[in-house]
């Protein structure tokens, strides 16, 4: 299986518990990895035979943003589905999301949602 990575997907959005997350927003960073078989793009150097980044990317942005979650796991499970759900050729999708702002009361540089997910047979 092969992959198409996409990292560093800056995204303002309302998710999380907090009152003022739902209020102020925050930035949260999403990283994608897509697992298909890219043998007939290498063969064909054509945009049609493999999943298309940049349009990936814009899908990313748009159903993380809405509508809000309390927890950053339920939003990253819907980006997940929505990732499979987008062409049928990508058998599974790595997501991390991160959340460098996490309101916690100790000094972290990072928190992170880690996803694997594969299309059901």
């Amino acid at each position: 299986m092969d992959t198409i990575t996409i990292e560093g997907i800056e995204v303002w959005a309302n998710h999380g518990v907090m009152a003022h997350e739902a209020d102020l927003g925050q930035r949260y960073i999403i990283d994608v990895a897509i697992h298909l078989d890219l043998r007939q793009a290498v063969a064909s150097d054509d945009l049609a035979d493999t999943v298309d980044y940049g349009a990936l990317s814009a899908l990313v942005v748009h159903a993380f943003g809405a509508p809000r979650t309390r927890l950053v796991e339920a939003v990253a499970g819907r980006l997940a589905d929505e990732v499979l759900d987008h062409d049928e050729r990508i058998a599974a999708v790595d997501l991390v999301v991160h959340k460098p702002s996490a309101p916690l009361t100790v000094p972290v540089r990072d928190v992170t949602i880690r996803l694997h997910r594969e299309r059901e047979a």
